[in-house]
């Protein structure tokens, strides 16, 4: 389900998280005394890991691009970020390897990397600039300051923009300075075409410099103008193994039935990666969740394990992260890809 998030209650992070906070007995006293921790009080990413380049554009060949067996993982070792957060959404860290299981299927694998480390990631930033965000491109703009302000500094970026289609607006960069400066030319109007801006963020991740990669989704409504169906747009996003985050500012009262689908379909197609879905009831609160996304990204573990039987059958394998924490901490959530497709070769 997507997170319904309040300006007064955004998720903080947890830390530190050690062996003294764990065994105790009271989990609403941790949270209570760490409730007012800044958001920039920690800076932890996973270890950049093997890159893989390739050219991708928006094109009727976008889906196969996206879905080349050239992106899918390596499965001598599979690498999973993983989040972790409280009752009350907020970031833990401070685990250690032994706090954590993988399973692929229903066998429990042993875990052969684990990292805590703050290394820089590829993110692509989906902008909606239909005619219906004209009120709040305001806020897209400080969103998206804030989230780049939170983040790695070695980190690179892109924007795509849409509405009627999707458009590059910025290409690759490591000045965050370029998006802004984007955003202050757009001019919403028109429909919504936020699959096909997907499908486009797939494929342009291909160019990307680091393994680990993210798409940050905003928008105000479901698609309602796209080339591409749902369909093929979750299929792609299984394959690319690139995380994805959305914000959605949905009105309460919506005229169509695609509008009403909206925070369904980002939270569908977010969560299957390993990221997270957040519908707003205010749009003024998209500049501090954007920050916490960005931050969420800095306190990710990576684990890391072999599959018992290397495959390369070009299928989806199931995995699932669980933790191993004392009973009086089960209210700690793993978020994590639910999957990945082997290589056929």
């Amino acid at each position: 389900m997507a997170a319904l998030v309040h300006a007064g209650s955004l998720p903080q992070v947890l830390s530190p998280f050690l062996s003294a906070v764990l065994a105790c007995t009271v989990i609403g006293a941790v949270n209570q005394a760490t409730a007012q921790s800044s958001l920039d009080d920690i800076h932890i990413t996973p270890p950049e890991a093997t890159v893989a380049v390739a050219k991708a554009d928006y094109s009727p060949d976008l889906a196969l691009a996206a879905r080349a067996p050239s992106i899918r993982t390596n499965v001598d070792l599979v690498l999973v970020p993983v989040s972790v957060t409280d009752g009350m959404q907020r970031l833990v860290t401070g685990l250690d390897q032994g706090n954590f299981q993988v399973f692929e299927g229903k066998k429990s694998l042993p875990i052969k990397h684990f990292s805590s480390e703050d290394a820089p990631i590829s993110v692509g930033i989906l902008v909606d600039a239909s005619g219906s965000m004209k009120s709040k491109m305001d806020r897209v703009q400080e969103a998206v300051n804030q989230f780049c302000e939170a983040s790695n500094p070695g980190d690179e970026f892109f924007m795509i923009t849409f509405s009627d289609e999707p458009h590059l607006a910025s290409d690759f960069t490591s000045v965050p300075e370029d998006l802004q400066r984007e955003l202050l030319f757009e001019h919403p109007k028109g429909q919504t075409s936020l699959l096909d801006a997907i499908y486009m963020g797939i494929g342009k991740m291909r160019q990307a410099k680091y393994a680990k990669k993210a798409l940050l989704i905003v928008s105000d409504g479901g698609d309602n103008h796209s080339r591409y169906g749902e369909r093929e747009v979750k299929a792609a996003v299984k394959e690319s193994d690139v995380m994805v985050y959305a914000i959605g500012t949905f009105d309460r009262y919506v005229p169509t039935a695609e509008e009403m689908m909206g925070p369904a379909l980002l939270a569908s197609v977010a969560e299957t990666t390993g990221g997270r879905s957040f519908v707003l009831e205010d749009p003024r609160e998209m500049p501090k969740v954007a920050q916490r996304i960005g931050v969420e990204l800095r306190t990710q573990y990576v684990l890391g394990y072999h599959p018992e039987h290397a495959p390369h059958d070009g299928k989806w394998h199931k995995i699932s992260v669980k933790l191993k924490l004392p009973k009086k901490l089960a209210l700690l959530r793993v978020h994590a890809k639910t999957g990945y497709y082997a290589s056929a070769e």
